[in-house]
């Protein structure tokens, strides 16, 4: 039903379907975004919470609709697989070298004490880096929606998009809450900075969905390095983040919901 309505809205050329679902995924992270013009003061246990889900839904994704499947896209066996772990190293190490040109993301996302203690500039400074570091984080999201219309399964494709679409409403979120504790205005500024962190994932969505029409070779190496950014944004950020003040077990309790969620829909649209 679902696929149905997607092909009929999106046709059948992949790119086009990349499109769409990047501008579903960013939709979805605007609507996370939002939420703070209606949820006035999300507690840090929510955030832990909703992060923690969205840990898990990516943590789900990047073995069923990107690792597993780019083992089979080049063939299966241990060929397979070292193009796949290829691509994991790559991505991982992509994401590593971005985190050294910007500061952390958890280091931002609770910044109350140096938003106190910063003057106007140093405020909308660290707001500016904090953009640019959940960009980063945003573009392997992007990117596998991409590569996942771009290798032609639609129905994996579709629990993809949506599955990465729920968890950018907490990450929307959470930027939003980043600029509040900036000291940036709710309405006026605090929303579209976590609209405009989403944005990125149209275009790169659309890229990682013609490179593999370009070139099928690259469907394993461009899987795995979408898990890869993935499983680096989910050790290095996610996981210290919601472990950080003392709400580790609702954030685990939020991972497992996620893992679970993410395995329902990757069997149910992919059968």
């Amino acid at each position: 039903m679902l696929e149905d309505v997607f092909l009929d809205i999106a046709g059948t050329d992949p790119v086009m379907q990349a499109l769409l679902g990047g501008v579903v995924i960013a939709g979805m992270n605007m609507l996370g975004a939002t939420l703070v013009l209606v949820w006035r003061d999300p507690s840090e246990r929510s955030l832990d919470a909703l992060l923690g889900f969205a840990a898990g839904v990516m943590l789900s994704a990047s073995f069923t609709s990107l690792i597993l499947p780019g083992i089979d896209a080049a063939g299966g066996g241990s060929t397979g697989a070292l193009q796949v772990i290829a691509g994991i190293l790559l991505g991982a190490l992509v994401l590593d070298q971005a985190d050294r040109w910007v500061p952390h993301v958890h280091v931002l996302i609770t910044g109350r004490k140096r938003a106190d203690q910063a003057t106007q500039n140093a405020r909308y400074a660290s707001v500016v880096l904090f953009i640019v570091a959940i960009t980063i984080h945003n573009m392997p999201e992007g990117l596998a929606v991409g590569v996942g219309f771009g290798s032609g399964n639609v129905g994996e494709a579709l629990a993809l998009m949506l599955a990465i679409g729920l968890q950018n409403i907490p990450e929307g979120l959470a930027v939003s809450v980043a600029a509040i504790n900036a000291g940036f205005d709710r309405g006026t500024y605090a929303a579209l900075t976590g609209i405009r962190a989403g944005l990125v994932e149209i275009p790169i969505a659309v890229l990682g969905a013609y490179a593999i029409q370009f070139s099928t070779g690259l469907l394993p190496y461009a899987m795995g390095f979408a898990a890869g950014g993935m499983l680096f944004v989910i050790s290095d950020e996610i996981v210290p983040e919601t472990h950080a003040r003392g709400h580790e077990r609702v954030a685990t309790l939020g991972t497992m919901l996620g893992v679970v969620l993410m395995l329902y829909l990757d069997v149910s649209l992919a059968a």
